[in-house]
């Protein structure tokens, strides 16, 4: 794929290169990788998503393969000892809430079946493909990030603001912003 024919916000190192073409934009429909993005994409906060990306390896050894019934049941200890690990970012408030999404995320699977099943929902169950131009024309937020936004947070999530639910968004492919011309785009 010729280099400037990607989206350019991947354009930065190998890493980010292989997860464009391989993951962002592509749908997910495996509740485990969904609780994995939701976990990454709310530790991205305030952060960029490559130092996320560094960490990722670390994250799942971390949160146990970002199994949800695991990660539910990890004790105040065991939040302590993740705030000691610089493999993750040592945040009180994003670890925890890592835990709380957890029980918050088992909750939609015994309601819905799946937490696929629920978050598709939002999108009327395909991609939402869009064809942005240039990847500064793509927005930060969308009506159905709002919604997904507001819903989780009435369930008890945390870190699910508007923003980090677009981009959870497009990492899981309920969204597709590759730009026009992208090849990844047409894979």
């Amino acid at each position: 794929m010729p280099k400037d024919a990607r989206c350019s916000w991947c354009l930065g190192s190998p890493e980010y290169i292989a997860y464009h073409d391989r993951e962002w934009g592509r749908p997910v429909h495996d509740d485990r990788t969904f609780f994995e993005f939701l976990t990454l994409e709310g530790a991205q906060a305030g952060l960029s998503w490559s130092t996320i990306l560094a960490k990722r390896e670390n994250y799942r050894r971390a949160f146990a393969g970002f199994d949800p019934a695991k990660v539910a049941r990890y004790t105040p200890a065991k939040v302590e000892k993740l705030l000691q690990d610089a493999g993750i970012v040592r945040n009180r408030l994003k670890v925890e809430g890592t835990v709380r999404n957890a029980k918050a995320f088992l909750a939609v699977q015994r309601e819905f079946g799946t937490f696929d099943r629920y978050v598709w929902r939002f999108v009327g169950g395909a991609p939402l493909r869009n064809r942005p131009r240039t990847s500064r024309s793509v927005p930060a937020t969308s009506p159905q990030s709002d919604a997904l936004s507001r819903d989780l947070k009435k369930r008890g999530f945390t870190f699910v603001g508007s923003t980090i639910m677009y981009a959870f968004m497009q990492a899981t492919g309920l969204v597709d912003d590759h730009v026009v011309g992208c090849p990844a785009k047409e894979g």
